[in-house]
């Protein structure tokens, strides 16, 4: 059975959706129509930025719930799973065993929301080997503090 993220995480995952929207693509998609309108009439140039805007930011609504009801995490007697994605499915199994350390990350908008990331490394060497956004600060206390107890071999 997945644990899913914390309720408050979907208003997040919202946030973050508008930010995306209201940081890059309103800025990009309004320099493209002032470069379009130099080869394009004005009105099929305003039809076309305004057809793209309106499209990204109703995906900007509608793309973060479904997101956040795609997202979750499992702690079984060997691994642990973690499932996301919307039109790609990820399923991540990370074995207890060689999880060498455990970080908690809180940009600005989680700290103001009581939220954390949990991030997961191996002996991989390539970054976190999972992430686990939109977790209530104290469950991701917990969860850290719980897969910081499993020992594993050395691997050598």
């Amino acid at each position: 059975m997945l644990t899913p993220l914390a309720p408050e995480a979907r208003f997040f995952f919202h946030l973050q959706a508008m930010v995306w929207f209201f940081i890059f693509w309103l800025p990009a998609w309004l320099a493209a129509g002032a470069l379009l309108v130099t080869v394009m009439p004005m009105v099929w140039t305003v039809a076309l930025i305004g057809s793209i805007l309106l499209s990204l930011f109703v995906v900007s609504l509608w793309f973060p719930s479904w997101a956040f009801e795609r997202w979750g995490y499992c702690i079984r007697e060997a691994d642990l799973l973690i499932v996301q994605g919307v039109w790609v499915r990820r399923v991540t199994s990370i074995a207890l065993t060689r999880i060498q350390h455990v970080d908690m990350r809180q940009g600005p908008l989680e700290q103001w929301m009581g939220l954390a990331r949990v991030q997961i490394y191996t002996a991989s060497g390539m970054g976190a080997d999972g992430s686990i956004p939109g977790l209530k600060f104290e469950q991701a206390q917990r969860l850290r503090d719980l897969l910081l107890t499993f020992e594993g071999d050395d691997g050598v």
